[in-house]
């Protein structure tokens, strides 16, 4: 197995949204996006997999060394080995793969976040900065599409910690900011024991308001220049908003199920979105 074809498989495996953005794009494009989301995959599986946090931690600091050894051009990892002509083509920044794996290292020591500013951290280097290493692969003309790209990774983690609120519990992990919690009068302890309540209900309308408002303020960053190259991003938008729709439909049962789109939406979707772009 080539390193690309590992990093196809990873990504096809993974039944992530992304990868229906994905499929219309130019091929070396599709090939290396693929490959800096499987990069994302692997890092984040390492703490979601490891049941001891030294062993996750270190083998974090493993994947510190495989990203040098990227930019050395000689890594081991069929991930890293695909990213080698990926970074040197598209001039993805080293700091910036390093900062995604800090970002992950931040679940292993942060499992409570006490209010927004401290959450926007989190979602910067899991999110934001997986968004500024895509736009480079896309392309941009106007720099405004940076702040697109920052606000849209900010959008797009939001959506998955409002859809993963009963998993994330499930690992001890509470991503809500515990000052908006209080607000609403909903514990930690209801959260961790998958106890709804209108008051649950009405904490997660204001989560995904926010969402909501992170989404159209990307959007009007985006400048009319770059759509076209940013289709993949819009994607990506349009089917995480009628996620955060399917949530609020359902009544933000979002403790005791995930809810997500069919495959064959997600492709509808995507389809609609690329030629309307």
């Amino acid at each position: 197995m080539t390193p690309d074809q590992y990093c196809q498989e990873k990504a096809a495996a993974s039944g992530s949204s992304f990868y229906y953005s994905f499929l219309f794009l130019p091929q070396e494009k599709r090939r290396a996006i693929t490959a800096l989301y499987a990069f994302c995959r692997e890092v984040d599986d390492v703490v979601d997999e490891c049941k001891d946090p030294n062993v996750a931690r270190s083998t974090l600091n493993w994947w510190r060394d495989q990203v040098g050894e990227i930019y050395d051009g000689n890594p081991q990892h069929p991930v890293a080995r695909a990213l080698v002509p990926v970074v040197a083509r598209f001039n993805l920044a080293k700091e910036h793969l390093l900062e995604i794996i800090d970002g992950m290292e931040m679940d292993l020591d942060q499992p409570r976040y006490p209010d927004f500013k401290s959450l926007q951290l989190y979602c910067y280097r899991v999110a934001s900065v997986v968004g500024l290493l895509s736009v480079e692969i896309f392309g941009y003309q106007d720099r405004q599409t940076l702040k697109y790209a920052h606000d849209l990774g900010i959008a797009f983690q939001l959506t998955n910690i409002i859809r993963d609120v009963g998993e994330d519990a499930r690992r001890n992990r509470i991503y809500l900011p515990m000052d908006e919690l209080q607000q609403y009068n909903v514990t930690a302890s209801d959260i961790l024991n998958s106890k709804e309540s209108e008051n649950f209900r009405k904490l997660m309308a204001f989560q995904i308001e926010r969402a909501q408002r992170y989404y159209q303020q990307a959007l009007s960053h985006l400048p009319k220049i770059d759509r076209k190259s940013q289709r993949t991003g819009l994607i990506m938008a349009a089917i995480y908003r009628a996620t955060l729709d399917e949530i609020a439909d359902s009544g933000c049962h979002v403790l005791k199920e995930r809810i997500s789109l069919t495959p064959l939406r997600k492709l509808w979707l995507a389809w609609t979105t690329w030629l309307k772009n």
